[in-house]
């Protein structure tokens, strides 16, 4: 099943909400929010791969001890004592569709590994990485066939995704990049476009992709993201691309607002002036 926390609506988006509130309360607590998102996911790994198991622990019929119970049972022994908390707090809310509660988990496993990176410094760190592995893959068409490909098991993924990034990205990162292509979200690239909009998410930040014709200094990205976020009126983190076609000036995307203050852009506009 692909899954992602936006498509947690209604009873589902309101379970995830408590949880989430759940999880930073765990964590301001002192558990280890690396241990807690390796758990989380591998619960949604055993609900995604046993379909008794479960709509027995989301049947709205069964009370909410008895489920509560039931997933104590099956996962107190095999996860972070948090997280079976968590798990089991989850199986006695409500959800919409069985398979969302999956889904949630999954979700709050991301969010557990960025609070833990942000925690120890390396939230920025954590979003560079990302992008930076997402540029990676974007732009080495045999890495991408190689990640998707069917016939290659998931640990022979991880171990090539780990030769390429160990040692040179965050912990969290690291962990995400293996966690990408498991095929929750269906293609690495959406695996990474979904952490990272967790990550700006659970920060609190808008994510800026800025294009350029040559690279700013760190002087340039610190006055760029200032000015943006004191548009925006929060923070802002810049995910800078060096491309060529730019020629001069530069062009932001956040969300789908445009800020285009490139050289092309008014070559271009010059042009359909003049053509109209």
């Amino acid at each position: 099943m692909a899954g992602s926390s936006t498509a947690v609506q209604g009873s589902s988006g309101e379970s995830l909400s408590r949880l989430t509130g759940a999880l930073g309360s765990a964590l301001e607590g002192g558990a280890d929010g690396a241990a807690v998102g390796e758990s989380l996911f591998a619960a949604a790994d055993v609900l995604r791969d046993q379909p008794a198991l479960r709509r027995a622990v989301t049947d709205p019929s069964t009370p909410a001890e008895a489920k509560s119970g039931l997933a104590e049972s099956v996962f107190g022994s095999h996860l972070d004592k948090a997280a079976t908390e968590l798990v089991a707090q989850a199986a006695a809310l409500r959800w919409a569709r069985s398979g969302d509660l999956a889904t949630a988990l999954e979700h709050l496993g991301v969010v557990a590994l960025v609070k833990s990176a942000d925690a120890s410094g390396e939230g920025d760190r954590l979003e560079d990485d990302l992008f930076g592995f997402g540029r990676v893959v974007a732009q080495n068409p045999d890495l991408r066939d190689a990640l998707s490909d069917p016939a290659r098991t998931a640990a022979d993924k991880r171990a090539l995704v780990r030769s390429l990034l160990e040692g040179k990205v965050s912990g969290a990162a690291l962990r995400l990049a293996e966690r990408s292509v498991s095929g929750v979200h269906l293609t690495v690239a959406r695996a990474i476009d979904e952490y990272s909009r967790v990550a700006a998410e659970s920060r609190n930040r808008l994510v800026a992709l800025v294009r350029v014709a040559t690279p700013l200094s760190d002087a340039e990205q610190q006055r760029l993201a200032g000015a943006l976020a004191g548009q925006y009126d929060r923070p802002v983190h810049l995910n800078v691309v060096v491309d060529p076609s730019v020629i001069g000036g530069l062009r932001v995307e956040i969300g789908d607002q445009v800020i285009d203050g490139t050289i092309s852009s008014r070559l271009d506009d010059a042009r359909r002036r003049l053509a109209g």
